[in-house]
């Protein structure tokens, strides 16, 4: 089968999911044609991402969260009058996606959680019209199913976040929720609960015992709160990863405070090593750290992070908090308390997408 992947450009989370979706698919004889990004201007495509995807790249304008406040926590309320106001960008964007699928003519459309995608979806009806199916792949779809539980206040909280699910999923023949763990689905909201998408690299790095954090971060204005915190606890060593645009492949602070630019394998090398983890939250990330029993502070950066926060502390991943406050992650690491079964469930994962995607 010939497959279109159209991807949500923020962060790293999507990207890692494509790649390791796209190894799945080839290793059993189906191909990947194209890749379309939906992206913003604040945001570059990680080079690991283009090295290692051995397919065409194909970038277009996408909604995103606008940030603020030195570019930490983004603002929802901006965010939507920000990408209002862009309504022609985003006429291209819907033509854009129209023409790819004319033109190349994939069996099947998976969508990590693009928001253009799952709206040409609804006006242009692909399924309809020319028999190629959507299927979404999304952690955020896990708030769809009727098995999962919320509270009112987290319902109110949520809202928005499932609005863009539902848009991002429009006329989807199957909807698959990414899950720390395995639960029920719904046949007739046709959600699928799978496992995590891991790398395969994951399972080739042994975990040790470090001295050290490794941590990340999806916006640079969080560096001034970690030099805050690193001026006032130098013997801990630190070493970050971020995505700021421009910056050299390492900058180093001092002998203790390293940053590295987003790169893969040294990711996971340092994450493998550490004694403990510190992001912002990204879904991908928290099931590595799972996977090699690293605890983790939390930091939400909107609420798409605030919900991976909430589901990942069900499974023991670590605790949250607003701020990089580092002292809290050493304090928990004797509390940390991870759920003995995530391994097992995330070694399903090539025969559940396998018999999902291709069945």
């Amino acid at each position: 089968m010939r497959f279109l992947f159209t991807v949500q450009g923020e962060g790293r989370g999507h990207y890692t999911q494509a790649l390791s979706l796209a190894a799945i698919l080839r290793k059993h004889g189906h191909e990947v044609i194209a890749v379309l990004i939906g992206k913003s201007d604040s945001r570059q495509t990680p080079a690991f991402f283009i090295n290692k995807i051995e397919a065409p790249l194909f970038e277009f304008s996408s909604p995103n969260f606008t940030s603020f406040y030195k570019q930490k926590r983004p603002n929802i309320l901006i965010s939507m009058a920000n990408n209002i106001s862009r309504p022609f960008v985003f006429k291209d964007s819907l033509q854009f996606i129209k023409q790819k699928i004319e033109e190349l003519k994939p069996d099947k459309v998976i969508n990590f959680y693009e928001m253009i995608t799952g709206m040409a979806y609804g006006i242009y009806r692909f399924d309809k019209k020319m028999g190629i199916e959507m299927i979404t792949l999304a952690h955020q779809y896990v708030l769809l199913n009727p098995h999962y539980k919320t509270t009112a206040d987290q319902d109110v909280k949520f809202y928005f976040l499932r609005m863009l699910s539902r848009i991002t999923s429009t006329r989807a023949s199957k909807i698959l929720a990414l899950s720390f763990r395995d639960m029920p689905g719904s046949k007739q909201k046709k959600i699928v609960t799978v496992p995590p998408l891991l790398r395969t690299e994951v399972f080739q790095v042994a975990p040790s015992e470090g001295d050290y954090i490794h941590g990340y971060m999806v916006n640079a204005g969080y560096f001034d709160e970690v030099s805050e915190w690193h001026k006032k606890h130098p013997g801990i060593p630190l070493r970050f990863f971020w995505d700021k645009k421009g910056a050299e492949e390492v900058t180093q602070v001092d002998d203790n405070f390293i940053l590295y630019n987003l790169n893969d394998e040294r990711f996971l090398w340092s994450m493998a090593g550490c004694m403990g983890y510190a992001t912002t939250s990204g879904f991908e990330s928290l099931c590595e750290a799972l996977y090699y029993r690293k605890p983790v502070l939390m930091v939400p950066v909107h609420v798409e992070q605030e919900f991976n926060a909430y589901d990942a502390g069900l499974s023991g991943v670590g605790i949250s908090a607003k701020k990089f406050k580092l002292n809290k992650l050493i304090e928990f690491i004797p509390e940390y308390a991870p759920d003995e079964n995530f391994r097992e469930w995330v070694h399903q994962a090539e025969a559940r997408f396998i018999g999902e995607i291709c069945g």
